[in-house]
């Protein structure tokens, strides 16, 4: 094994994975700069890469959602959000930065007032006592196109829910 220079900064590309079949997120947190945090989804493993930066594993069709965020001097710069299903080997999967190998994406947001209305949302299924990682796929991708289109989103209810848990018992 070769290690790097003191100082030198080492790609979390090169490193090794965590599993072959998992999804892998990479968190950086550089206060103030740039923030990538997880809002839900279930973490199979962890690895710690340094003081700044982490890479979370997801076992195959875990819903996660993943939020980026930056800045510069004068404030906010770029924020995202990206739900997404962590995909199985060999299945088809929509690159994302800082995923790895990617997944299947569900919502996908950009700017400060549509990420908050989306981490509403978020809140809003917690609140009526849903785990959001186990909401239905097809809500969030209502979620997206709704949000795309500045239009109001279906509250997601237990109803709802229940209803997405006999489809799903049903394998459909």
């Amino acid at each position: 094994m070769t290690h790097s220079p003191p100082g030198e900064r080492v790609s979390a590309r090169a490193i090794p994975s965590l599993r072959s079949d998992r999804t892998e997120i990479e968190l950086i947190w550089i206060e103030k700069r740039l923030e990538h945090w997880i809002r839900f989804g279930r973490v199979a493993d962890e690895r710690i890469v340094s003081r700044k930066t982490r890479i979370l594993a997801f076992r195959p069709d875990a819903l996660i959602a993943f939020v980026r965020w930056s800045a510069n001097d004068y404030g906010t710069i770029h924020s995202r959000i990206d739900i997404l299903r962590a995909v199985r080997p060999g299945e088809a999967y929509t690159t994302v930065p800082f995923v790895r190998p990617g997944g299947e994406l569900l919502l996908s947001i950009e700017g400060w007032p549509k990420v908050r209305w989306a981490l509403e949302l978020i809140e809003a299924i917690e609140a009526v006592g849903l785990d959001p990682s186990e909401v239905a796929p097809d809500h969030w991708r209502h979620a997206h196109n709704r949000l795309s289109a500045g239009e109001p989103v279906r509250a997601y209810t237990p109803e709802r829910h229940k209803a997405w848990l006999r489809r799903k018992a049903l394998g459909q």
